[in-house]
Parts: C-alpha cells; sequence; structure tokens
C-alpha cells in the first residue's frame, strides 16, 4: 500500500492531520492506529470515562506504568493513554483548557519560532465550535464542538463559592482574557444535534465525518513495528495487522502522532535516538538524535477528598448506582444529566505566591471520590479536589523496555526529582485544603480520606505517599534548534528527510493547563504549512 501520508497515531494530534490533509483531494492519506474504531458507548457517553481510565479491564487504554520513583517512595506511577481513534480524548475528562499566552511566547524563547502566542491563536480558534459563539479569543466554525456543562452538579458552584471566601475571583473563562480564578470548566463536548451531549472526541470531530473520503484510509488494531528508511529519508513503515507485518509506503511523509511515549518509543525501535540507548537493546544504530526520548514532562497531582451525606455527587454504592442507571436513561433521551458530566466540573488557576507573572497551580474539583486513578474503590457518595504544579522544574526520560514493539516503552518521569517542585506542590496543597474547609461545601462535606496532622513533614509524607500523574506528557522529540531538539520548528526530525513528528512530545515546555486543545493547535498549525508546501 502506498500513499502521499502516512501517519501513524490517530489521537488528537492524528485525527485532526489525517482530516486537514486529507481536505486536498489530490493528496493520499493512510492513518494507522493501534486501537480500535472509537465509536463505542464507553467514549461517546462521558461518565464511562470512569470504566476506562482504570485501566482495570484494559478498555480503550494503553494502562502504562512508570519505573519506580524515588520521589513518591519508589512506587511506579500509573500512565492511562487513550488506545483508539480519538486516542487519549477518548478517555479524558474532555476539559478544553488552552494554557495561558505566556507559555507560547516561552515556547518562541527557547527556539521554537514561529509558535509564541500571536502565532497560535488563529489555530485555536480555527479549531474551535464555541457554543458561546465566536470572539477576539474564540470561534464558531471549527470541527470541535467546545460547550458549556449543561447540567453541572450544585456542588461545583458551592467550590466556586468557596475559592471567592479565599479571594480567588470568579473566572467565566479560562481561555478568556485572564486565566487566573475559579470556575466550571467548557468541555469538548457536542452541545448540539443527534449527538448531544456526547463526547466529541478528536476523531468524532475531525476523522469521523471525513470518513467518506477516497483518498484517506484509516487501519485500525495495527501496532507499527519500525519506520523504514533509504537513503537517509524515511520511506515508510512496518505494520502488523490482520495477522502478519505489512509495509505502507510513504511518498512524502511518515508523520509520528504516537504521543509523548509512543512516538519516541518508535524512533528508538527504528534506530533513531541516543546511540548508548539503541545498542542497549541491541538495535543499530540508523541515526543518532540525543533528544530522543529526554525531556520528559509531566503534571504531577495530589489529591484529597472526603465522602459526602449528599446524593446530589457520585456514590458507587446501590443507591449512588441506581442513580446512575437513572441518568444514563436521561441521557439517552435528550444528553443531559449526571451521564454527561465531566466528573471534574469545577476548576481554578492559582498562584503559588505572590509576584509571579500567572498562575503555577491548576484545581480540578470532582464530583465524586478519585483514589490512585478509580483503581482504589469507595463506595461512599463523595467528592475529590486536584491540585498539580503547572510548570515543574523536574525533567524525565521515555527509553525501550525491550527491543519488541509489542512491549511498553520505560517511562521515568523523574518526579519531585527537582526540590522546588514539592515547595510549590505543598502550597498549592495547602491552599486547596483551606478551599475544602470553606463554608459553602459544609453541606456536602463529610469525613476526609488520608487525614494527618498538617504538619509540613505530614504533608510531604502523604504527597510522596499518593500523588502521580494527571495525564499531562509532552516534550520527548522537542522541536528547537539546539543538539537536544529532535525536530525544527515544523516538526521535522533534524538529520532525516521524510520524516516528521506531530504531537505533544514537540512541546518544548510543558503549558500551564490541560494539553488536549494544544496538541489540536498544534496539528492544526503543521497541517496548514504542509498544505502550504512548507
Amino acid at each position: 500500500m502506498e500513499h502521499d501520508y502516512v501517519i501513524v497515531g490517530g489521537g488528537a494530534a492524528g485525527a485532526t492531520l489525517a482530516a486537514r490533509l486529507s481536505e486536498d483531494p489530490t493528496v493520499s492519506v493512510c492513518l494507522v492506529e493501534a486501537g480500535g474504531d472509537g465509536r463505542g458507548i464507553l467514549v461517546r457517553a462521558p461518565a464511562l470515562t470512569a470504566a476506562m481510565i482504570s485501566g482495570r479491564p484494559k478498555l480503550n487504554n494503553w494502562a502504562l506504568h512508570t519505573v519506580p520513583q524515588p520521589g513518591l517512595n519508589g512506587r511506579r506511577g500509573f500512565q492511562p493513554r487513550g488506545k483508539g481513534l480519538g486516542g487519549s480524548t477518548a478517555i479524558n475528562a474532555m476539559l478544553y483548557v488552552r494554557g495561558h499566552p505566556r507559555d507560547y511566547d516561552e515556547w518562541a524563547d527557547l527556539g521554537a519560532e514561529g509558535w509564541d502566542w500571536a502565532s497560535v491563536a488563529p489555530y485555536f480558534r480555527m479549531s474551535e465550535r464555541n457554543q458561546r459563539g465566536a470572539d477576539a479569543l474564540h470561534g464558531d466554525a471549527g470541527p470541535l464542538q467546545v460547550a458549556d456543562q449543561n447540567d453541572p452538579r450544585a456542588i461545583a458552584d458551592a467550590f466556586v463559592q468557596a475559592a471567592e471566601t479565599l479571594q480567588i475571583r470568579r473566572n467565566p473563562d479560562f481561555n478568556g482574557p485572564v486565566q487566573e480564578g475559579a470556575g466550571l470548566y467548557q468541555v469538548m463536548q457536542y452541545f448540539d444535534g443527534p449527538q448531544r451531549g456526547e463526547r466529541c472526541s478528536a476523531a468524532a470531530a475531525y476523522l469521523f465525518p471525513a470518513a467518506g473520503r477516497r483518498n484517506l484510509t484509516v487501519i485500525t488494531r495495527a501496532l507499527v513495528q519500525k519506520i523504514t528508511v533509504a537513503d537517509g529519508r524515511a520511506t515508510g513503515v512496518l505494520a502488523r495487522f490482520g495477522g502478519e507485518d505489512r509495509p505502507l509506503r510513504a511518498r512524502r511523509e511518515v508523520i509520528l502522532s504516537a504521543g509523548a511515549f509512543g512516538t519516541p518509543q518508535l524512533l528508538l525501535l527504528s534506530g533513531i535516538g541516543p546511540e548508548d540507548e539503541l545498542r542497549a537493546h541491541g538495535i543499530a544504530p540508523l541515526h543518532v538524535l540525543p533528544g530522543v526520548g529526554a525531556n520528559l514532562q509531566d503534571h504531577l497531582d495530589y489529591v484529597i477528598s472526603y465522602t459526602s451525606p449528599r446524593r446530589d455527587v457520585v456514590g458507587l454504592n446501590p443507591r449512588g448506582l441506581w442513580d446512575l442507571a437513572r441518568a444514563g436513561l436521561r441521557w439517552r433521551k435528550d444528553g443531559s444529566g449526571l451521564f454527561a458530566t465531566p466528573f471534574s466540573e469545577g476548576g481554578a488557576f492559582v498562584r503559588s505566591r505572590p509576584g509571579l507573572d500567572r498562575p503555577d497551580l491548576q484545581i480540578h474539583f470532582v464530583v465524586g471520590i478519585v483514589d490512585n486513578h478509580l483503581r482504589k474503590i469507595h463506595l461512599a457518595h463523595g467528592f475529590s479536589s486536584h491540585v498539580c504544579v503547572l510548570r515543574p522544574e523536574s525533567r524525565g526520560t521515555v527509553g525501550l523496555t525491550s527491543s519488541n514493539p509489542a512491549a511498553p516503552p520505560r517511562i521515568d518521569p523523574a518526579f519531585l526529582s527537582a526540590p522546588a517542585d514539592l515547595g510549590t506542590l505543598m502550597a498549592g496543597a495547602r491552599l486547596m485544603d483551606d478551599l475544602l474547609k470553606a463554608p459553602p461545601l459544609a453541606p456536602w462535606r463529610g469525613r476526609r480520606l488520608y487525614p494527618h496532622d498538617g504538619s509540613d513533614a505530614a504533608l510531604e509524607a502523604d504527597i510522596r505517599a499518593r500523588a502521580d500523574t494527571i495525564y499531562h506528557p509532552v516534550g520527548t522529540c522537542r522541536m528547537g534548534t539546539d543538539d537536544m531538539a529532535v525536530t525544527d520548528t515544523a516538526g521535522r526530525v533534524h538529520g532525516l528527510g521524510g520524516l516528521r513528528v506531530v504531537d505533544a512530545s514537540l512541546m518544548p515546555r510543558l503549558i500551564g493547563g490541560n494539553t488536549t486543545a494544544p496538541t489540536v493547535m498544534m496539528a492544526e498549525k503543521i497541517a496548514a504549512g504542509l498544505r502550504a508546501g512548507g
């Protein structure tokens, strides 16, 4: 099989690229995805993310793990990643957050010319169909439906009121002129038409409407084994599907959109990366690039949970499950109610200390108890609040565990390896603790899980015992011009023709927020460049 472009990975970036590039009927595109078609009820019903995120069982989820983390008492962290068309947009909380404009100006300062805020803002608007309509910051004609939550719990507004008691301003739009403050998240969810209330994954937004194009081929349940290279140029990939290895040839380019873990893994399997890492697994170096797999950054997250005497939050006891079942019937009827929830209904962006130029902490307020990625179940009704450090100084790596493409990558986020991250997270945990004790949440507040005496030593011990990712890994094939950069600012791999990276692994630095919207933006921007001949 031969196409102009072969795209590996059907997540936020891959789905966007495949749809945009195939708008040109003279161009043929093949998208290769290891998972399924991303159309099932588990994906479409927002509340059913709870059935997928834990990885028990592995439903649309790679369910990866880190190596033991010294900063977390030697624990192995859990890394859920979406497996199927839509990628992690098929299993996440659907939150639409762009980050702070200064984040993108910093990308440019770090050598990613053309990725400053003024340059990327048009592509955010291009991708978005916002329920509130268009303005200077938002679009109303893009593929990605961005909605106000259609039926948030009362406790979510109580969370915002609680924040106001701490002098944290109410913010109706985290993607508006000011990021700082507390409010309800907008979500990537259909707000009109027959799909109202369903998840609007990147595949649903971009790829499924393009499915009838004759120049677009989508292959699912196909694991790419390696990139094929001849005379210093990528010529295609070898993919295993239908029980055999099959070559997929690319006349123009191979584009890797397998994510911050999958993309460096595939480069390494193909002999592209640091020489010592390749030789350690018996792989002959084809093209030495020391930055492949370096610069891993992720948001480390700390959770406080409470049981609740009220039933208008989620509970996994018989009464709560009955409420969920009734909510499912309502959702099927009109797309509203508890089954439409992102769970992380409320949130806040705050500063850990005065004098910072932008928020360095993010809070996700969840209308149920979340413990260890829902892998530890509590039957009680309750709620949780999460806080993460938005711009960690810790840097980790991604490598190989084996030369077998079916083996998982080696993931080492090196959480809390930079001492400053612990201090910032502790400041965020104290602020969040005060917020959850504020009077507006009193009617819902029951018993706290994992209580401690509040001392610095006890808080640090609890963080090291329970903190983990909130699912935003980036940076492992970063773009730039220095010796550790893997690609140029258009995602082209340094020193190899016909090979490009387009996904969150390109980010030079982790942005201050959730990473789906920025990843879609990056794919929009690079697709526009490709269509213009870049």
